[in-house]
């Protein structure tokens, strides 16, 4: 932690026993059950227990509150004490109680004051006198629901969230992000744009509207054809499988709290009653890479074939907290843009190098910039510490070749339970960072499997297993296109990439013809033939940010042209049909990202 960070946490956490007090004065010190106020990336919250629920009134008087308790100036204290003190210090406090009632006996424990009035159990550190505090800003962000402990059989509590930034600029920079990560906020547009929506009967599984199946099936095309060329062989596998298969992968042992679990049921003829079978038998697939190795093993392989690249887009589902859902970011049922590698080691380097260039491709073509990320061991782990050793040494020699040495973050002890691995990290247009893409290096799953390959000189040795994937899901990659591009696509993966208005119902023959030609050259079209009146028409196509708007009237169907509309703005007027579609057919090829504007 740089000197920055050090006291931004400082000062956000000592403001948080500030809100904390400012709260209490507010409610009255008797009415409030206080329990716990960590600083976060932007800021602080606290959850509390209030006699009544915070309203949007309450914020200014909450920060108010807490600028005249910083005017008071008072010094900060910290004092230790046992446990039996900490008691009788937070006497009526609960949920302080339960706090230190869970700490080992021997467990040193510190409270700090802020003036005479106001203790909080906590570690430290913090300011010394509240007049530190003087010049930091801050605003109350949220209020939302929180359980005590982060479980749904305890308390529901009050969570405050409140920004806070060393100065007025800072925190006015950062407001002006917030207001423009919401006005780009895939769980709004989406909907807008009628590109997916989510049911209660399936919690965290998107439904994938047609203007949005129409995308996704864009960028699935762009990924299939690029993959051929590099040799990779798609598989289709089952959805279900027996618990057998996760036992011997190990999903079972490390896994299964992630898992949907499959019971038989059986109905009595007699009576109709059900009966559940609790001896589990299946699981709802995770992962491929059980099914992806079923498929290795359906034959023997010669070392002449390998590597041997089985990609796979299936869907497959993870169990997630219901609070942990998010939009298409965090979901439960999701398409990975998976491949599992079969291979020698002495590929290993040249096969992920490969890899990189694929991904490095396919962020560009999406205006995307990454970094690398090297996952090592972490404690719960499958195998025998040598195997995790070479593996690791492998990937290192790798991104040192790729990036130079301290060209890549390591992340001690993130790895898969089954293998290190190399994590992508994108940047998006406004600087957010997201981990999309993975190449896991898997020395484990092939023993555990008993795979094998047919070397040159006839003996029979045992391949290595590379998992990879470049988006990481598909609904996850979407969800931050849709935020990166605020809605308005590329032509090449715009749901609808061209909208025809015939201004009169006279001017429908030539708007088909138009549509014909278009639908021919692979182009996704739609037209009104409606009696609504252009303007209206026009409308209807802007509020889908289509890219072109054809406009269809006497002069265009006369001389075989077009008036274009370009995304609602500029205009073209008297464009030949032919120069159309091959305007239309270069952004499809070249997979441009800026709309063109001009003929």
């Amino acid at each position: 932690m740089d000197n920055k960070e050090y006291f931004l946490s400082v000062y956000r956490h000592s403001m948080a026993h500030v809100m904390a007090k400012a709260v209490m004065e507010i409610f009255g010190k008797e009415n409030v059950q206080i329990a716990i106020g960590p600083q976060i990336d932007d800021g602080f919250y606290y959850d509390f227990m209030l006699p009544r629920t915070i309203t949007n009134e309450d914020h200014k008087a909450i920060e108010d509150k807490m600028r005249e308790i910083l005017k008071r100036r008072e010094d900060w204290t910290v004092k230790e004490v046992s446990k039996d003190e900490a008691l009788e210090i937070f006497k009526g406090q609960k949920y302080k109680e339960e706090l230190i009632n869970d700490l080992p006996a021997d467990e040193k424990i510190t409270v700090y004051y802020t003036g005479d009035d106001f203790v909080d159990l906590c570690r430290g550190p913090h300011i010394s006198n509240s007049q530190e505090l003087m010049n930091v800003s801050y605003k109350v962000k949220s209020v939302s629901g929180s359980y005590w402990r982060g479980n749904e059989k305890n308390d529901q509590l009050q969570r405050i969230y409140m920004y806070c930034f060393p100065s007025k600029q800072e925190l006015k920079a950062h407001l002006d992000f917030v207001k423009e990560a919401m006005e780009r906020d895939h769980k709004k547009i989406g909907p807008e744009q009628e590109l997916f929506m989510f049911d209660e009967s399936a919690p965290g599984m998107p439904y994938w509207l047609p203007r949005g199946f129409k995308m996704y099936n864009a960028i699935l095309d762009f990924w299939r054809k690029l993959h051929e060329e590099y040799g990779y062989q798609e598989i289709l596998a089952p959805v279900i499988n027996h618990k057998n298969l996760w036992e011997t992968s190990g999903h079972w042992g490390h896994y299964k709290e992630n898992m949907f679990l499959v019971t038989n049921a059986t109905v009595d003829e007699e009576t109709g009653k059900e009966e559940i079978n609790t001896d589990i038998q299946y699981a709802i697939k995770p992962m491929n890479c059980p099914n992806a190795i079923n498929v290795y093993k359906n034959g023997l392989h010669s070392y002449k074939e390998l590597p041997l690249r089985y990609s796979e887009t299936q869907v497959i589902h993870r169990r997630e907290k219901s609070g942990e859902l998010n939009g298409l970011f965090r979901v439960q049922m999701f398409h990975q843009d998976d491949d599992h590698t079969f291979l020698t080691e002495d590929m290993i380097e040249d096969e992920i190098g490969d890899i990189m260039d694929i991904a490095k491709y396919i962020y560009e073509t999406f205006g995307l910039t990454y970094e690398a990320e090297l996952s090592t061991r972490p404690e719960d782990f499958m195998g025998a510490p040598e195997l995790w050793d070479a593996a690791e040494a492998s990937l290192k020699r790798i991104l040192d070749k790729k990036y130079g040495e301290g060209g890549y973050e390591i992340n001690e002890g993130d790895g898969a339970f089954y293998g290190p691995k190399i994590d992508l990290k994108m940047k998006d247009c406004i600087g957010r960072e997201w981990q999309m893409g993975t190449i896991q290096l898997d020395f484990q799953l092939p023993l555990n499997f008993d795979l094998r390959y047919v070397a040159a000189d006839g003996s029979q040795k045992r391949p290595v297993m590379i998992h990879r994937a470049i988006f990481g899901s598909f609904e996850r990659f979407i969800g931050i296109l849709i935020e990166n591009f605020k809605g308005v696509f590329p032509f090449w993966m715009s749901p609808y990439q061209v909208g025809i208005v015939p201004i009169r119902p006279e001017h429908n023959e030539y708007a088909k013809t138009v549509e014909k030609a278009l639908r021919k050259a692979g182009i996704r079209v739609e037209a009104d033939y409606s009696d609504e009146n252009m303007k209206t028409k026009i409308k209807g196509f802007k509020k889908f940010k289509e890219p072109y708007i054809l406009i269809l009237g006497d002069k265009e169907a006369e001389e075989g042209t077009v008036s274009v509309n370009v995304r609602g703005n500029k205009q073209m007027n008297g464009v030949s049909l032919a120069d159309f579609v091959e305007l239309c057919k270069k952004q499809v090829e070249e997979h441009t990202l800026e709309l063109i504007d001009t003929i």
